[in-house]
Order: C-alpha cells, then structure tokens, then sequence
C-alpha cells in the first residue's frame, strides 16, 4: 500500500483527534465556567470578544461569527446575556439599521471574574491532553494555546472537579 492509500485513514485519524481534543478542552470549560461563573463556553467566548473591541462592541453579525453560531442563534445569547444585565444593545449612530452588541459594566465584572476559572480549566485540559500519546503532539503544534501566565494563582485539584487521572477525564469527556 502506497502514502496516497494511507492518506485518507490518515486524516481521518487526525480529525478524530483534533475532535477529541476540542471536546477535552470544552468539556473542562463548559464545566468550571458554569459551576463557578454560571457562564457558558460560549457565553464567555462571546464576553470575551465583546472586551477586545476597540469601544468594546461589536456589530451582530461579527458576534455571531466569532461565537460560531447562526444569526438567530447568536441573537437569542445576546438576548440571555442582556437579560442578566451584561449585555446591551445598541443603535449605531452611522447606520440606523445596525445593532451593536458591548458589555455592561457588570458583563465586563464578570468577564475578569470568569478569566482566571477559563485560564485554569484550559491549562489543566491541555495538561491531561499531553499526558495521552495521541492527544499530546496535538497541543504541541498550536503553542497558543496556554494560557498567558496570571496573578492569579490556579484553582488546587478538588473532588468536585471530577476525575483525577489522564485516563479518567479523557473517558469522561467522551
């Protein structure tokens, strides 16, 4: 068998676990952010992309890109997300039919409260993902993807955090 037979196993392969490793890292967030912030992945993706604009909003349409959802989908997190007072909308002053999205004082409150849970759940997912032979070159071709360095000192293992071991997390992230 030739490489051009192999190639198709071969990405298949390494989309699996390109999947796998997403779910890793996802499920450890979802999980810290709504137990101590009550915010979703995606909530606090959003939040997160909303604080890096220059006057710190963002047309809908953008929102709904950076959060990967659709138009309506993205519509009804804001809708959430303004409900519980950290997210406002508001009319752009040039085009009267645009709508931009920005943090609340609270939102942005939130936000530095949810920074350092994010930060710590990512870096322990990225530590048990280069524990697991078929996980680890995966966080090793993306360096970005640690989290800088805080103040902030890391949350201490705990039993409510779930499972202990390498092995144990990645099958509960399965």
């Amino acid at each position: 068998m030739g490489i051009r037979d192999d190639a198709p196993q071969l990405r298949t392969t390494g989309w699996h676990r390109l999947a796998a490793l997403h779910h890793l890292i996802e499920t450890e967030l979802e999980t810290d952010l709504q137990r101590d912030c009550e915010l979703s992945v995606v909530e606090f993706t959003v939040m997160d992309a909303l604080s890096r604009q220059d006057g710190w909003h963002m047309r809908m349409a953008q929102l709904a890109r950076v959060a990967a959802l659709s138009p309506s989908a993205s519509t009804r997190l804001v809708t959430r997300l303004e409900k519980r007072g950290l997210l406002t909308r508001v009319l752009c002053e040039d085009d009267r039919r645009g709508i931009y999205t920005e943090l609340t004082p609270a939102g942005r409150t939130a936000l530095t409260a949810a920074q350092p849970v994010h930060d710590a759940a990512l870096d322990r997912a990225l530590d048990v993902a280069c524990e697991l032979p078929e996980l680890g070159p995966l966080v090793d071709l993306v360096p970005d993807l640690r989290p800088v360095p805080s103040r902030e000192p890391h949350r201490e293992s705990h039993p409510d955090h779930g499972p202990e071991t390498a092995q144990e997390r990645l099958d509960a992230a399965s």
